[in-house]
């Protein structure tokens, strides 16, 4: 059993990336002051949109697996290389801190015709070839450090996947809390007039007199 045009690969890929950019702009997400914001412990949009995503998948591919709609090895489980992601993930956390965007938060700002979206589109494009062009020589330090062999986390703690589920949905949920209680002492969470106020170093569009004078 499979959903509808899943098998087709470009037209559900397209369908789920409309929705998905759709949704980022909606929630602010396409403007680097949402996301820098998340740097200043103003507003934890970031951290609440990723841990909603990541509970609703995991509880949603848990009750599709009982329900028999996918198999247990639908789902691809990388191996874990503990150096590496170190490694990337200080980097990516720096470039988003500087940039204000994401992959995928850049290609929304792009489309709404920021022009900072630009320029962190095209330090994504050039830094991607340049981790082409350097991966050979970094594989030994790319591939040290690996982990368990594709194993998901309750496999790992031993536990059934319904407990490390729960653990998550209550950690989700102190974490918004906690985010909420931040948000407060900081004078946020943004609005969307701070997400779309204009830049002081852009002129204001000029004031067209009233009619009659």
């Amino acid at each position: 059993m499979s959903f509808p045009i899943y098998d087709s690969g470009i037209a559900s890929g397209l369908l789920s990336g409309l929705i998905f950019g759709y949704v980022l702009e909606a929630a602010g997400f396409g403007s680097a002051r949402k996301l820098t914001a998340q740097f200043t412990l103003r507003d934890f949009s970031v951290i609440k949109v990723m841990f909603t995503a990541v509970v609703v998948c995991a509880v949603g591919l848990y009750l599709l697996q009982l329900a028999g709609v996918i198999g247990q090895q639908a789902v691809y489980i990388p191996t874990t290389f503990f150096w590496a992601i170190i490694a990337g993930g200080a980097l990516i956390g720096a470039g988003f801190a500087m940039g204000g965007y994401c992959p995928g938060t850049s290609a929304v700002g792009l489309a709404s015709g920021r022009i900072d979206a630009l320029i962190f589109a095209i330090g994504m494009v050039v830094g991607t070839i340049a981790f082409a062009w350097v991966y050979d020589p970094l594989k030994g330090f790319y591939m040290a450090g690996q982990g368990p062999q594709a194993q998901t986390l309750p496999q790992l703690l031993g536990l059934p996947e319904w407990v490390v589920l729960v653990a998550l949905v209550i950690f989700a949920a102190l974490a918004f809390r906690l985010g909420s209680i931040v948000e407060r002492m900081n004078g946020g969470p943004l609005t969307a007039a701070e997400v779309c106020t204009r830049d002081d170093s852009e002129p204001a569009p000029a004031a067209h007199p009233a009619p009659g004078k």
